[in-house]
């Protein structure tokens, strides 16, 4: 395998120009709640007000706009935002796309990749099993894969948060960035680390199936078991022959740490009550492990990605009431939000 292209801060700001006018410079407000509880200011970057509702069309417009104009078609393997963001920017570009997903894929997210006009095809129980049929259509269709996270220029297009984040706020200590393949917390790590390395970059996933986590523990790529949780959108592998993320995330991260489902749940309540703000379970990580004291030395100002808001709304108002939430075999027991 032939060493791969190191990606630098150029290639973010040429990601910036591709991507401006569509997917740019998202709101970076002022949490009051957190701000009071960490002593200094806590900043929320809402990527849940991008077109698509993620963070994910900045990769996903970069990495389309790469492509040579003859492509016959695109696809890829997705929890639900990659493949929305991929669906977004091929209708732009006026070329097919199928995304491929597991059985775990919350509905809202296939009807969400459906109406924007590509093919959502479930194929399997696990992310793992998607990317075989994305395989598939590469070698026998002609479709080019799309990474959710180990490419290049999806890496460069999620990097540019950090320019915007440091661009906005030079005086930034700490970024909060929820973790699954890498391709968000590569990128703004890669930004964020390379205009000041002093910054904390510090990701953040659930404590069942957090591929990322389990392979830097190990020191290599590994696979871990897909399970249902609340922070769906940051479920499945890194790939055995990850390239770009994995790498990335391994020298550039200060810290990764793991949140439970009832963090999460807590977390998900806090953020509506607190700053009347939807958002997926994977948005809320960051502040489910500052609120559970599970990071040390936290300086401030501190910024959290809020990457999207592509929510099962019945689970989500289940949530909010303060009721059970069954995760497969899994209840997550109820409690109401006290204000």
């Amino acid at each position: 395998m032939s060493t791969p292209e190191a990606i630098t801060i150029n290639d973010l700001r040429q990601a910036q120009r591709v991507i401006a006018g569509v997917a740019d410079h998202t709101p970076l407000i002022p949490s009051p709640f957190m701000s009071k509880h960490c002593y200094g200011d806590f900043l929320l970057k809402l990527e849940n007000m991008q077109p698509i509702g993620a963070f994910k069309i900045r990769g996903a417009m970069t990495a389309i706009a790469a492509l040579d104009q003859k492509t016959r078609g695109v696809t890829c393997f997705s929890t639900g935002n990659h493949g929305r963001g991929v669906a977004f920017a091929a209708a732009q570009r006026g070329i097919p796309a199928v995304i491929c997903m597991s059985s775990l894929v919350p509905q809202t997210k296939v009807e969400g990749i459906r109406a924007l006009g590509a093919e959502a095809r479930i194929t399997g129980n696990s992310q793992d099993e998607a990317a075989l049929e994305v395989e598939r259509l590469c070698r026998e269709e002609g479709y080019i894969d799309i990474s959710p996270f180990d490419d290049r220029h999806v890496i460069a297009g999620q990097g540019t948060i950090g320019l915007e984040l440091l661009e906005k706020r030079p005086d930034l200590e700490t970024i909060l960035v929820p973790l699954s393949g890498g391709g968000l917390a590569a990128g703004i790590a890669l930004a964020a680390k390379t205009i000041k390395p002093s910054i904390r970059v510090i990701g953040i996933s659930m404590d069942r199936g957090a591929s990322m986590h389990a392979s830097i523990q190990t020191g290599k790529p590994v696979e871990v078991g897909e399970v249902a949780s609340l922070a769906d959108s940051l479920g499945g592998g890194i790939g055995l022959d990850n390239r770009y993320s994995f790498a990335l995330c391994r020298d550039l991260l200060d810290d990764v740490i793991l949140v439970t489902e009832d963090e999460i749940y807590r977390a998900m309540q806090q953020l509506y009550y607190e700053d009347r703000i939807i958002a997926e379970g994977a948005c809320v990580v960051g502040i489910a492990a500052v609120m559970s004291g599970k990071i040390n030395a936290l300086k401030t100002p501190i910024a959290a990605i809020i990457t999207g808001r592509n929510v099962d709304m019945q689970m989500y108002t289940r949530i909010i009431n303060g009721l059970d939430v069954q995760l497969g075999d899994v209840t997550i027991k109820g409690q109401p939000y006290d204000l």
